[in-house]
């Protein structure tokens, strides 16, 4: 298990934001190293819309592997430690879904996050700061480009991918997972390895533009959203 400093948590600041962002980025490994994977769980977080500094809704939704069977979801809602910042979304998301996915009756063998991987500015994007923090293996499946460029053209083919350069370095690919539509971005997030990453969301889409674990973790993380406007409004 890797040590978790506070500060990988709640920075005080943006500037210790971003120091422990660069050490995360370094704790993260980019090769394979998981054994068997039995349960795979999606997170995805929901939050008000336009509301930046309100309760943050984190859900971690898991299926058995193979098969895909739907297991029981676990979900949080909390006030976050920071409001939203570009780049630093991962310090108002991370601590919810850590407790989501401690919440769970067994601890995934494999995460697979709606957001960023290492495609990040300072290549910790939610899914490398999960996967860490929790030290389980973690996928970044984005839906939109934070940074970086598609070099080469893209397909229109179930499986074809181009590479998501930033500053030189291969840090994703977009990916074409349902025809003549607009692909995803994926990245390695902690103990997957890119081509693996890229492998695992393909196994998980079923003909959807996203993988199972992650439509069922938004759903989860909406419904956690309405249980607690609906009980704040009684």
């Amino acid at each position: 298990m890797i040590d978790r400093p506070d500060h990988w948590l709640a920075p005080p600041d943006l500037k210790a934001a971003s120091v422990a962002q660069r050490e995360i980025a370094e704790a993260a490994e980019t090769v394979d190293r998981f054994g068997t994977v039995a349960t795979i769980a999606g997170v995805d977080t929901s939050m008000k819309w336009r509301d930046s500094r309100g309760p943050i809704h984190a859900a971690a939704a898991p299926i058995a592997w193979p098969g895909m069977v739907v297991l029981p979801a676990a979900s949080i809602s909390t006030i976050p430690p920071i409001p939203y910042v570009p780049g630093y979304l991962g310090f108002r998301e991370a601590p919810a879904i850590v407790a989501a996915v401690e919440r769970l009756e067994r601890r995934p063998d494999l995460l697979v996050v709606d957001g960023q991987g290492r495609p990040h500015p300072r290549r910790c994007g939610s899914a490398v700061h999960v996967g860490v923090l929790l030290d389980i293996p973690s996928i970044g499946c984005a839906k939109t480009i934070l940074c970086g460029q598609v070099e080469g053209e893209l397909g229109p083919n179930v499986g074809d991918r181009a590479p998501l350069v930033d500053r030189g370095e291969r840090v994703g690919y977009a990916l074409r997972t349902r025809p003549k539509t607009a692909p995803v971005y994926i990245g390695s997030g902690h103990r997957v390895s890119l081509d693996s990453a890229v492998d695992w969301i393909l196994n998980l889409t079923e003909g959807r533009r996203l993988p199972l674990p992650i439509r069922l973790a938004h759903d989860a993380a909406n419904d956690a959203r309405r249980d607690y406007e609906s009980a704040r409004a009684d």
